[in-house]
């Protein structure tokens, strides 16, 4: 286990507010609520260049190392009364929550100095309505390749034509 540091902004576990980390005072380490992981704690290193995801998830321990620009941007989220920073991943299952501040004019500032500090966008996150699911392919689709699907099939002659009184059907030079 590594040594945590007084700057590290170290949440005990069940602790459902996050601190507020300073941008300046990279590398940090911190944990984080994940309902995903044993526990429901993820432990999290950040660096300027990139982040170390800690999680055991069914007594399998896995560490995640994202670059910081792969990562969208610094969203905010509004929690009703409070608002929280977040580094926003394409895969929620990787955004890191930076704070939660109750003060509105504090909230742009830090916004701003995260932004600022990795070179991403300020995003503002809207809850998205669930995208309907895609259509698959035709079932009949699946039980020919599809190059075969793609040609017309032959076609039978109405009446079969028939060759009589011929000595040779093949003819030869």
């Amino acid at each position: 286990m590594r040594r945590q540091t007084a700057t590290g902004g170290i949440n005990p576990a069940g602790s459902g507010r996050i601190a507020r980390l300073d941008p300046h005072s990279l590398p940090v380490s911190f944990e984080a609520h994940d309902t995903r992981a044993d526990g429901n704690v993820r432990h999290i290193e950040m660096h300027r260049e990139h982040i170390v995801l800690r999680r055991a998830v069914h007594g399998m321990q896995m560490a995640i190392n994202v670059r910081v620009r792969d990562f969208l941007g610094v969203a905010i989220r509004d929690r009703g009364e409070t608002q929280m920073l977040v580094l926003m991943h394409r895969d929620p299952s990787l955004s890191v929550p930076l704070c939660e501040i109750d003060d509105p004019e504090a909230i742009n500032d830090t916004w701003q100095s995260w932004s600022d500090l990795f070179a991403l966008p300020q995003l503002i996150e809207f809850k998205r309505q669930p995208t309907q699911r895609r259509r698959r392919r035709n079932a009949v689709a699946k039980r020919r390749p599809r190059f075969l699907a793609r040609r017309r099939a032959g076609q039978m002659p109405s009446e079969p034509v028939i060759h009589r009184g011929e000595f040779e059907i093949i003819a030869r030079d």
